[in-house]
């Protein structure tokens, strides 16, 4: 089945007291492009993150987002006593302060600099958030990869659709090609006798029949018909249930060849009933290019 480059995926958990949560969001990209954004003192985690969410993607511009916030007693600051007694003792050595009668404000002594001080066990924080993390990108990915084939099956039953019109419009063109030479001869025949018969001349039958040859060889579109016709055939196994492999970069490829076998048939027609067709053909397959830009 294949997959939409478009997709969401989060999960949350409570680890240890904390609580993370991470969020995926994918759109479409040529090529796989990570961007992860972590809390300032867990940014060492983006290495070990970023290829764990490389081997579940392969294609697509990916936006990986994590919080945490942590409700357990192990957040709390530490109150550098050292730090606050001098602040206090200066204070009370200031000349001309009388300290009688003053009330502190705890919240201001709290927020002078080197007062309060962080927890210091950054390093073992950081491993059981880096833990954490990793169980939860694989959740999120699950969850991703899922909304991903949702909206892959969607494209699959609308590419189906554009596949039958170009099918159904090739059908039109083989039918009618075989007919165009032969209308060409009649028509070439029944000018050159209109103009010739004032003076009674015939036209030697095999300058007719070189003429109409000429014609045909270049009007000739089977191996372009045939070709087309291939593609489509290979277009539907790609777009196929049992297709585990992405096949986005393929589809895209064999879109163009389409596109180019319906060029050419454009440009060697000139029967306005094949014409028409291959405007149609043309439209459907430009629908197909844009539809395949968002596969993975």
């Amino acid at each position: 089945m294949i997959r939409s480059m478009t997709g969401y995926g989060e999960a949350a958990g409570d680890y240890d007291g904390v609580h993370y949560f991470l969020e995926l969001r994918s759109l479409n990209g040529k090529y796989f492009k990570a961007v992860v954004r972590l809390p300032d003192d867990l940014q060492g985690l983006e290495a070990e993150l970023e290829p764990r969410l490389r081997r579940r993607l392969n294609r697509g511009s990916i936006v990986l987002t994590a919080r945490c916030a942590n409700v357990s007693a192990s957040a709390a600051h530490t109150i550098n006593t050292g730090a606050l007694s001098r602040y206090l003792e200066q204070i009370s050595q200031t000349p001309g302060f009388d300290c009688s009668g003053v009330r502190i404000d705890a919240a201001g002594l709290l927020s002078l600099p080197g007062v309060l001080q962080p927890p210091t066990d950054d390093e073992d924080r950081v491993l059981h958030a880096g833990a954490a993390l990793n169980d939860l990108l694989e959740l999120a990915c699950d969850r991703m990869i899922a909304s991903r084939e949702r909206e892959g099956s969607l494209l699959v039953r609308d590419l189906g659709g554009l596949l039958d019109t170009i099918e159904d419009r090739l059908k039109v063109v083989a039918a009618r090609a075989p007919l165009v030479v032969d209308e060409y001869m009649h028509r070439l025949r029944t000018r050159i006798d209109s103009l010739l018969a004032d003076v009674k001349v015939q036209v030697d039958q095999k300058d007719l029949v070189r003429e109409v040859a000429v014609y045909a060889e270049k009007t000739d579109i089977a191996e372009e018909v045939s070709r087309l016709t291939g593609h489509l055939g290979q277009f539907r196994e790609l777009i196929g249930p049992d297709r585990a492999e992405p096949v986005g970069r393929t589809l895209d490829f064999l879109s163009q060849e389409m596109l180019r076998e319906a060029n050419t048939m454009a440009s060697k027609s000139n029967d306005e009933e094949i014409s028409r067709a291959v405007v149609e053909i043309k439209g459907a397959i430009d629908r197909i290019k844009e539809q395949v830009q968002n596969v993975e």
